[in-house]
């Protein structure tokens, strides 16, 4: 357990109990903790274990860190992105493909699309960022003539020569491993996959290049080289889990349960190469840069609660069942099956670690007596409006830090509904993990501080200038 009475007393004496301007008007009080929060950590190694095998997550983790281009700097965040993608459209067959006459197809055909169309959207911002950055532009791997010397292998029906009207000649090439493709030829699921296939091309319009999946490419760009960046043929070896002879053939949930969550630890590990990214991005003063980042990671954030949201649409008598199947119940609150995640518990620790960014960002240190100099250099900066960019990323890490509290509060509420109140309900006396994470103090005390008497000064000064004070003071 951590004692987190250190936290009020560095607020407090961060933030002088009346600003020096408004000593009349304004006065923080920040009261201690009610509950002493237990420090965040994984589940028992043996819990953490049994979920890895589950999911076969070394085997995917083989294909996320796969390293086979190295000008391409973006791999390590854009692979385990294309990794989810695949195994969504996998998982869009499962689904509609369900042979239980209960299932309820066609609210989970409006979640497939929307969850593809947000994955879209995330790998189309990320190409994008690339493209902008004169150090990675240009790196990703695409399929044009120079790839095979020129010349089209005669049995690789799959590429298209276009002939531009300034002669340029590029390849668009369509994947010959991936799912989507073949999910647009088959009559149950081609409404799906042309939506998805038209989603593709919209938010690819700001690339110079396409991801090859069928889409109409009416702009006759180069397809990137996806079957050798996603690898669907050895992801789709991962098709079954371990368990599955034994209880997939009698739980139709297993599948289920089994798809969303490969699908979501390969969005955790995108955060979790994104963090690491915004850190150095951070370390070199490139501020702009950082900040596109962190409005990604707020996106992640969003992704991995669609994906979680998921568990809504489970059969509830068939997912209770599989979760007795599976012995998944939670002996503590540490052991509830998000903690099981241990790379989820290390990015939002290491989401509420960019705290430690501020005073760099700010490019002043943190005063030793506790003084308010991160807060009044952040008022600062807002009043300014000087350095636009470190404004935007203090924005970014402000949002990120509203995602993670918005993941784990909607978790706590899924738990209610998919698994009864019992397993949601914490320690009344200590405070069940989830809530503590929700409703922890702001991670960021100085730039709260710093808006809180910013918004108190615009207060005061219209106040000021009112027509009533006016009047009262005889101006008018």
């Amino acid at each position: 357990m951590v004692d987190l009475d250190w936290k009020t007393k560095m607020v407090s004496s961060e933030i002088p109990n009346k600003s020096p301007r408004l000593a009349n008007k304004l006065t923080i009080s920040i009261p201690p903790p009610k509950i002493r929060l237990a420090e965040l950590s994984a589940a028992s190694d043996s819990a953490c274990s049994a979920y890895e095998h589950y999911l076969r997550l070394p085997e995917l983790k083989k294909l996320w860190s796969a390293s086979e281009f190295p000008s391409w700097k973006s791999e390590g965040v854009l692979r385990p992105a294309f990794v989810g993608l695949e195994i969504t459209f996998r998982f869009i067959s499962t689904v509609l493909s369900d042979p239980r006459p209960y299932a309820n197809r066609r609210e989970w055909r409006r979640r497939v699309e929307a969850l593809a169309t947000s994955e879209i959207e995330i790998i189309a911002q990320l190409c994008e960022e690339d493209e902008e950055d004169p150090e990675t532009r240009g790196t990703i791997p695409i399929v044009d003539l120079t790839s095979a010397g020129g010349v089209l292998a005669r049995e690789n029906s799959s590429a298209e020569v276009w002939k531009m009207s300034d002669d340029t000649v590029v390849v668009s090439q369509v994947s010959e491993a991936s799912l989507l493709p073949r999910l647009a030829t088959w009559q149950n699921f081609e409404g799906v996959a042309r939506k998805i296939q038209y989603s593709i091309e919209c938010q690819m319009q700001g690339c110079p290049y396409t991801l090859g999946l069928g889409e109409p490419n009416l702009s006759g760009k180069p397809s990137l080289n996806y079957d050798r960046i996603c690898k669907p043929a050895e992801l789709h070896a991962l098709k079954k889990c371990p368990n599955d002879d034994d209880v997939g053939s009698k739980n139709f949930e297993n599948r289920t349960l089994y798809s969303t969550h490969q699908i979501l630890e390969s969005w955790v590990r995108v955060g979790k190469e994104l963090l690491a990214r915004i850190c150095d991005e951070i370390d070199a003063r490139r501020y702009e840069r950082a900040a596109g980042h962190c409005w990604t990671l707020e996106k992640v954030w969003t992704i991995i609660n669609q994906i979680e949201d998921l568990h809504l649409l489970m059969d509830p008598d068939d997912f209770l069942r599989l979760k007795n199947q599976l012995m998944i119940r939670a002996s503590s609150e540490s052991e509830l099956f998000c903690f099981r995640s241990r790379e989820l518990v290390e990015i939002t620790k290491s989401s509420k670690d960019l705290k430690h960014k501020v005073p760099a960002v700010l490019e002043v240190e943190v005063d030793p007596t506790g003084g308010p100099r991160i807060q009044d250099a952040a008022m600062e900066l807002y009043r300014r409006k000087e350095e636009s960019a470190k404004i935007h990323l203090l924005q970014a890490m402000q949002a990120v830090e509203a995602a993670v509290k918005r993941f784990y509060f909607c978790y706590k509420q899924l738990l209610a509904v998919v698994m009864g109140s019992l397993e949601a309900k914490g320690n009344v006396e200590s405070g069940d993990l989830l809530s503590q994470i929700f409703l922890e103090p702001t991670y960021f005390p100085s730039l709260d501080a710093a808006k809180t008497f910013l918004g108190e000064r615009w207060s005061h000064d219209s106040g000021r200038y009112s027509p009533e004070r006016r009047r009262r003071n005889g101006d008018m």
